[in-house]
């Protein structure tokens, strides 16, 4: 099992059209149930149901102070200044647009 982070509006937009947030999430929590990991899909500000909300802080600031929190997790992003400075210490670094094509297998 991996701990997963996810910049979920990065993964929205790697593709046109862009995906409705409430898919990615049931997209991607199908896709963490299948495969026993621990799911953190994090949106600037409100999030949907079913996801993080960043709050008053971009998701970049957040997934920046909470995924070096846990080595050995995986980062979702195809965002080069996010992968440097929360990628350190993960296990995994995936890009948005890879991690939406496992989505939808």
């Amino acid at each position: 099992m991996a701990r997963v982070f996810v910049d979920a509006r990065n993964v929205l937009r790697s593709r046109w059209p862009n995906l409705a947030e409430e898919e990615l999430v049931g997209l991607a929590e199908a896709w963490a149930e299948r495969h026993g990991h621990e799911l953190a899909l994090v949106f600037d500000g409100k999030a949907p149901a079913g996801a993080i909300g960043s709050g008053g802080e971009s998701a970049d600031d957040w997934l920046i102070r909470e995924v070096p929190k846990h080595p050995g997790a995986w980062l979702v992003t195809s965002d080069r200044t996010l992968r440097s400075a929360a990628g350190g210490e993960t296990a995994r670094l995936i890009g948005g647009g890879a991690f939406l094509g496992e989505l939808e297998k």
